[in-house]
């Protein structure tokens, strides 16, 4: 089994930054990418950013070149740094592991962290 424990979320005013992080333990072996989600109130879970387990990353539109994603491969954790923060980023982040082996796919998923962003 795999678990994720995701910390960092919370209150922010607009223009503000937030780290978010996710820490992976259990077998964890195969490991292909692992990434941030959210879902808003109402809306479907959407990509936020991936970070594969050859160091490329993929980010939404809507976050280009204000978030980054970094992981920390000694520690099976990885990172989201926003920053300028929005009203629209307000939602519950989610972290997901995606193991590949032989051509089959597994996604793991924590628990979520409430990000808000209000004056």
């Amino acid at each position: 089994q795999v678990q994720l424990v995701e910390s960092g979320g919370g209150l922010v005013q607009p223009g503000g930054s937030l780290r978010l992080s996710c820490a992976a333990s259990g077998s964890i072996g195969s490991l292909n990418a692992m990434g941030w989600y959210r879902q808003a109130p109402g809306k479907q879970r959407e990509l936020v950013a991936v970070i594969t387990s050859g160091r490329s990353t993929n980010y939404a539109d809507s976050v280009k070149g204000r978030f980054t994603i970094s992981s920390d491969n000694a520690k099976n954790t990885v990172y989201l740094q926003m920053t300028s923060l929005k009203y629209e980023d307000t939602a519950v982040y989610y972290c997901k592991l995606e193991k590949a082996r032989y051509g089959s796919t597994w996604d793991y998923w924590g628990q979520g962290t409430q990000v808000t962003v209000s004056s």
